[in-house]
């Protein structure tokens, strides 16, 4: 699908740049939502419709970054994910993380173990044989620094330590690969364009061995759909051991709208993206970057006053750009500001 084409799928009001906050659906996506929501009120079916959205989800998101559904657990939030994943680090640990890291992939190092605050652009030298994991944003989301991924891969598996990767505001536009990587998680109201309620992570088979189901449960059983009573403890062999009872009218959202940014294709969209975002750093006087989030130090209420709505973030305003973002929608957050 070509982006003009997909650009006529969305319904925004002019001056929406703050995906990195939440995104916006695509028409495909909340129809199918308000459908099962009108079956929902009226009882017209059982769950289990709503449920192949979950398998339909993941598989998207599989593909999204390169690995099968059968390495991808379905959960929340992130906080949740990397709390569980926490229980592979032995007691004692200590984990890199960068110095301004938002708090869902800080604070449950923070709880688990002994953490290493580093500037973003040194996290990779870091890392020593006495890392246990490094755990970082492939997109910061204050900033919108891009991490260089493969530099830390590198580093950390000359060290032995674990790759801890949160791609909530990289996933939908930036490609993102898992090779090399052991979490990879993900929450989808952002750039994947879902209700809250529906994260992913790839969890790499050697991570497995070493956590603990912590929030085990039905959904999470060897037999889908089977497990619902009794003992033994009977957890799927891949990473659904770790998945959460699912939000399903969340990927019932989310299904579609991954589906779609695979449609589109991911490397097209960070073209269109990261172009809108030039285009106001641009004006801004700044140099071209790498990034679809912008952040710079000027005066928020304009921008509120105009009708654009954008976030502040980290004493800066953040403006981010994707798919349903113009030219137009730039050029109103320009004129606000200059």
């Amino acid at each position: 699908m070509d982006l003009a084409t997909a650009a006529k799928l969305w319904d925004p009001a002019p001056g929406w740049l703050n995906t990195a906050s939440y995104g916006l659906p695509p028409r495909p996506a909340f129809e199918e939502l308000q459908a099962v929501l009108t079956d929902w009120r009226h009882g017209r079916t059982d769950w289990k419709p709503w449920d192949a959205s979950v398998g339909r989800a993941r598989a998207a998101f599989a593909r999204l970054v390169g690995t099968s559904a059968a390495e991808v657990s379905v959960s929340s939030t992130v906080s949740q994910i990397m709390s569980v994943v926490a229980t592979a680090l032995p007691p004692g640990a200590k984990v890199v993380v960068p110095e301004i890291e938002f708090t869902s992939n800080l604070f449950p190092w923070a709880v688990a173990a002994e953490i290493e605050t580093v500037p973003a652009d040194r996290v990779a030298e870091a890392i020593t044989r006495d890392t246990a994991a490094v755990a970082f944003s492939v997109v910061q989301s204050a900033t919108g620094y891009v991490t260089p991924l493969a530099d830390i891969v590198a580093a950390a598996r000359d060290h032995d330590a674990l790759v801890i990767a949160d791609a909530s505001q990289a996933c939908g536009w930036l490609p993102v690969d898992v090779a090399g990587v052991d979490v990879l998680a993900c929450a989808a109201y952002k750039w994947l364009m879902a209700p809250r309620g529906a994260a992913f992570a790839y969890l790499s088979p050697r991570l497995r061995d070493r956590m603990r189901p912590l929030a085990a449960n039905w959904y999470a059983g060897a037999d889908e759909g089977g497990s619902y009573y009794g003992p033994p403890l009977r957890l799927a062999g891949d990473a659904r051991a770790f998945d959460l009872s699912p939000a399903w009218f969340s990927y019932v959202g989310a299904a579609p709208a991954i589906e779609l940014l695979n449609e589109i294709g991911i490397e097209r969209i960070r073209d269109h993206d990261v172009a809108l975002a030039n285009r106001f750093r641009a004006g801004l006087g700044l140099p071209p970057s790498d990034t679809a989030i912008v952040s710079v130090d000027a005066p928020g209420e304009r921008l509120e006053a105009a009708g654009i709505r954008a976030a502040v973030r980290a004493g800066g305003v953040r403006a981010s750009f994707h798919l349903y973002t113009t030219e137009d929608d730039v050029d109103r957050a320009l004129d606000a500001l200059t």
